[in-house]
């Protein structure tokens, strides 16, 4: 099987273009390993689609299924067209949190980066994860999947790898959630770190950057249609929530290398 390794700002992927095979969860779990497989966050899958340009299938580490990848989908956009499947630099992709739009930025007949249409962000009220001794408010935000979005003083000093399962786990969420530490650095400018949801510990999340900064606009710590930088650990997206919750975000997709194995 051929694959092809990318990432967007260190959210790493292996990519095939072609159909899921049956095994595609323990193939996700032995491919993504980083000392005995080739090391990603997950796989991603492109095929035609009926319903848009290309169809976009995320599975995590651990095997199961993401509905939405906004670092993943940026690659899509590069994969598809700098590998000569697509001419359009305006692409629409069928993911199962719906049909996105792509805005290729090409610069010398490559992708460079890519505007994302990501649709709504359905920021709830804050609350107060129950049953803890400590007290965590969190502001859960819908970006297509669950997030869980949690303003702290100093996002670098948030052990992601105790708190981060903990919460993603806990009973208030049935299906595991996203779990975003995010911090206000100035005017317009967050820093955020994530737990993923089947991932763990990542270096960039797109739909956790949207998801950020909608509940940085719903508690009045950011302004809804101007720019919004979000400073990951692997760098930074710029995300505009418009007024009614519609999303755009802009980042860079990188090729990393072609790879192929015998399963």
């Amino acid at each position: 099987m051929q694959f092809t390794k990318m990432h967007g700002l260190g959210n790493d992927y292996l990519y095939v273009y072609g159909e899921v095979p049956p095994d595609i969860k323990e193939l996700s779990v032995k491919l993504s390993d980083r000392h005995f497989g080739a090391g990603s966050d997950g796989m991603i899958y492109i095929s035609p689609s009926r319903r848009a340009d290309f169809l976009m299938r995320v599975f995590n580490a651990d095997g199961s299924e993401a509905k939405m990848c906004g670092n993943g989908i940026r690659c899509v956009g590069k994969y598809v067209y700098d590998k000569g499947y697509t001419d359009k630099t305006k692409l629409k992709i069928e993911t199962l949190s719906g049909i996105r739009t792509l805005q290729l930025h090409v610069v010398g007949r490559k992708v460079k980066s890519v505007t994302v249409e990501m649709g709504r962000a359905d920021a709830g009220e804050e609350a107060v994860l129950p049953g803890r001794a400590d007290r965590i408010d969190y502001v859960p935000v819908d970006v297509g999947n669950p997030h869980a979005v949690i303003f702290v003083e100093d996002a670098g000093s948030v052990p992601l790898e105790t708190l981060g399962p903990a919460i993603e786990k806990h009973p208030v969420f049935p299906g595991g959630v996203n779990v975003e530490f995010v911090q206000l650095i100035s005017d317009q400018k967050l820093r955020m770190r994530v737990w993923e949801r089947g991932s763990g510990v990542t270096m960039a999340c797109g739909t956790g950057a949207c998801a950020s900064a909608a509940a940085a606009v719903k508690r009045g710590l950011c302004r809804a249609g101007e720019p919004i930088t979000v400073v990951l650990d692997g760098g930074a997206l710029q995300v505009t929530v418009m007024d009614g919750g519609l999303i755009s975000m802009t980042g860079p997709a990188e090729f990393v290398y072609e790879g192929e194995t015998l399963i």
